[in-house]
């Protein structure tokens, strides 16, 4: 299709656009009473419910179905809930749900703990924009990037073989023993959650660094005649006066870390027990062909993201009305 079809078709669509439009406006114009509100609002409103039940309602509603059933590829048995038994009694999958644990408990509190504390120390300073440059780099490389680039920082050569990753030849300047970093379970997961908060830590500087510069120079100029300062101007007038940014952030890191899947993919491949729900769903689902189990572990997936997604969305309007 050439350039000129696209642009047609473009054109098309929003000429469609504005006649529904218009065709509406037509049918509800002289519909003046609260009822004739009541169908107009209907009307536009209508066309946009019936998609979000098209693409949003109804393949939620297939995928808990499709979790009741074995994983059979035709005509699959219905298994009940044996598919939600197994995802929380197969020691395989207890490990998975361990190691997704440790990924939302620790990345966001280490990601904005980081990023708050930047933002902090740089406030201000005669450097500030180079040094949130530096953090905030990460941010713009992908998940596969930056994962890549950490697994050449974790290389591990046996032996007396010449170190090429950073991490081990660290080791081996202190005189220490070398480590193999990625295939060393448990300890391994921790050092994969280190990559997405080397990520994430940037967005939450990010986001903390303009909530601080918001806080009113009056509320800080009067804490200072008060005498407060130092730990304690931090405590009782930073931190509270940018409660609803912290809670954005950890709730959206949170959100994040629930769904990440490149880090266990192009690090370990979901091997050495690194593996997360996101992996695992997409492990069951594509390589062994267990649809059933897969699409718990969605609906799982779904159940966990949902009451992060509400209380985010409640608080970015607390932070909007402020």
């Amino acid at each position: 299709m050439s350039t000129t079809d696209k642009f047609v078709q473009m054109i098309i669509a929003i000429l469609l656009f504005y006649a529904v439009m218009a065709i509406i406006l037509l049918l509800t114009q002289r519909l003046r009473s609260r009822a004739g509100e009541r169908v107009q609002a209907a009307a536009f409103l209508g066309p946009s419910l019936l998609l979000i039940g098209i693409g949003l309602l109804y393949p939620a509603i297939v995928t808990v179905w499709e979790s009741l059933h074995g994983a059979a590829l035709f005509d699959p048995p219905f298994v009940g809930l044996d598919n939600y038994k197994t995802l929380f009694t197969n020691p395989q999958e207890v490990t998975v749900l361990r190691n997704t644990l440790l990924w939302v408990i620790l990345t966001p509190l280490f990601s904005t703990g980081i990023g708050l504390a930047y933002a902090v120390l740089v406030d201000r300073a005669r450097f500030e924009k180079f040094a949130k440059a530096l953090i905030f780099m990460p941010v713009a490389i992908s998940m596969v990037g930056a994962s890549i680039i950490w697994k050449f920082v974790y290389d591990y050569k046996a032996g007396d073989k010449e170190q090429i990753g950073l991490a081990n030849q660290v080791l081996v300047w202190l005189h220490l023993d070398t480590y193999n970093f990625i295939l060393n379970s448990p300890w391994n997961t921790l050092f994969l959650i280190v990559i997405l908060v080397w990520i994430q830590a940037g967005f939450a500087m990010t986001i903390l660094s303009a909530s601080i510069k918001a806080i009113p120079d009056d509320i800080v100029e009067a804490a200072r005649l008060d005498g407060v300062g130092g730990w304690k101007m931090f405590r009782y007038i930073t931190v509270p006066s940018i409660r609803p940014s912290l809670i954005v952030v950890l709730t959206t890191i949170t959100i994040a870390t629930l769904k990440v899947f490149d880090i266990v993919q192009t690090t370990t491949g979901g091997n050495f027990n690194t593996s997360v729900l996101a992996y695992e769903f997409y492990f069951q689902n594509f390589v062994s062909g267990n649809q059933g189990l897969a699409t718990a572990i969605a609906v799982v997936i779904f159940i966990l993201v949902t009451p992060v997604v509400i209380y985010n969305i409640r608080q970015m309007r607390k932070l909007e009305a402020r």
